[in-house]
């Protein structure tokens, strides 16, 4: 079906749902564009494919019925409709009736420095070829992965509360990868670059230097000192924050996760963390991969300011959790594609810069780490968490030395926070995918920021 014939497919399905008598119904249309490029050791799979769907989710008597199918006609779509009605009137969830909104007719397309879909497959693939062959050239380089992919993204909305919704954007999105093994030692790193642009990510990002920088990664790793385990000051740089902000504290501040008990429950008004932090999820930050306009459930969004200086505020609520808790909704409900229903998601979730420069917060500290990047980690409801370190080095005497390898954090979040006694002034988005049943894209970041005490695991 071509874009422009969706909306009258739209109106005529919810004309049939309204006339159900349903308390809500929901359609969601989306397709999406992707290019994928893979390189593995310079062995190449591209692939270019199309992704087309309408999700349906039903709300009655308490219960929610979701369907999806991949045929766009009236028949098919009321077809699916009738299934997710059939499921929820089976149900019984006794879930409360979740928000409803007042009608809104909406439209965005966001702005690209060049559209992905104006570049040729050849030329995509060139680039990507290119990035490879200097990862290539490192001798310590043994293996090697490229994963490229783009997106174009259109989402169309509609609901019995006459709400029609459009909005268009493109994603850019490479993971890197290296592997060496020097005098029995065995490493790895990767990067991570993304952007919101179109095909704008050799426009941000100079190929040659995130190749350095990456290789740099992995030679750290293969000639780093083994850390010593205890409690230290630690120096988290932008990228090792975003993930903390992200994986340790976001979670903990989704309103599901709220509900069922995270450590963040009934905090709100009371102090979590120093009066220097301030942590946010902003949808409508630049160039971020969880920029956007409305959401899953076609709610506006709205900036969540989890944390104020120090003190909790809010949470990031889908429409069933805003009602369950008596919040305004944030506009944080997300699917991974039509074939799911949305869940509470973080969007671009950082910490605000203070003042503080690096140097500042390295003064004094006769003996610390300063952290970089992350690897995988762990996570729990209560707030503790345990962290893998990448790239580390250790701080003596004032002055970032030597790398160091097989470094974890470790902790509980809250503790963390409340011992953050600097805040940079500095700031970097940075990108990935977050995965919570469902993948969605989304950015983190913030400054750097200094921690008075934490655990660190190495040698004892």
């Amino acid at each position: 079906m071509a874009l422009e014939n969706v909306r009258d497919l739209l109106e005529q399905v919810v004309g049939y749902a309204s006339a159900r008598g349903v308390e809500l119904a929901e359609f969601r249309v989306e397709r999406r564009k992707a290019t994928r490029i893979e390189l593995i050791d310079g062995s190449m799979v591209a692939n270019a494919a199309v992704d087309y769907g309408v999700a349906v989710r039903v709300y009655v008597n308490g219960s929610f019925g979701f369907a999806y199918t991949t045929r766009l006609s009236r028949e098919k779509v009321i077809d699916v409709f009738n299934r997710a009605l059939a499921l929820a009137r089976g149900a019984s969830a006794g879930l409360p009736k979740p928000l409803i909104l007042d009608p809104l007719e909406g439209e965005y397309t966001h702005p690209v420095k060049v559209s992905v879909e104006d570049v040729s497959e050849e030329q995509k693939i060139s680039d990507i070829v290119g990035f490879d062959k200097l990862l290539a050239k490192a001798p310590h380089v043994k293996s090697r992965t490229v994963v490229y992919t783009d997106i174009v993204e259109d989402k169309f909305y509609a609901s019995t509360e006459d709400r029609y919704i459009h909005e268009r954007r493109e994603l850019a999105y490479m993971y890197a990868s290296v592997y060496g093994q020097e005098a029995g030692v065995r490493g790895s790193a990767h990067i991570v670059l993304g952007t919101a642009k179109g095909y704008a990510l050799w426009y941000k990002y100079d190929p040659e230097k995130e190749a350095e920088r990456l290789s740099m990664r992995l030679r750290n790793q293969l000639e780093a000192a083994t850390p010593k385990a205890g409690v230290f000051p630690v120096i988290l740089a932008p990228e090792a924050l975003g993930v903390f902000v992200h994986e340790a504290f976001g979670h903990l501040a989704e309103a599901d996760l709220v509900v069922a008990g995270s450590v963040l429950r009934g905090k709100k008004g009371q102090k979590v963390a120093s009066e220097l932090v301030t942590i946010v999820d902003d949808p409508y930050i630049d160039d971020g991969f969880g920029t956007f306009r409305f959401d899953d459930e076609g709610v506006k969004t709205a900036k969540a300011v989890i944390v104020d200086r120090g003190v909790h505020r809010q949470v990031m609520t889908d429409r069933l959790h805003a009602q369950m808790l008596g919040e305004k909704p944030t506009g944080n409900a997300r699917a991974e594609s039509f074939r799911h229903p949305p869940l509470v998601r973080m969007r671009n979730t950082y910490m605000e810069p203070r003042d503080a420069s690096l140097e500042e917060m390295l003064e004094g500290i006769k003996f610390g780490y300063y952290v970089v990047s992350t690897g995988g980690g762990q996570t729990n409801i209560d707030g503790s968490f345990q962290v893998g370190v990448e790239e580390a080095y250790e701080i003596v005497n004032g002055e970032i030395g030597r790398p160091v390898r097989n470094l974890a954090i470790a902790g509980n979040t809250l503790e963390t926070l409340l011992n953050i006694d600097m805040v940079g002034k500095d700031f970097e988005l940075h990108y990935g995918r977050c995965g919570k049943g469902q993948l969605v894209y989304v950015s983190d970041g913030g400054p750097h920021v200094r921690v008075r005490r934490m655990t660190v695991g190495g040698r004892a």
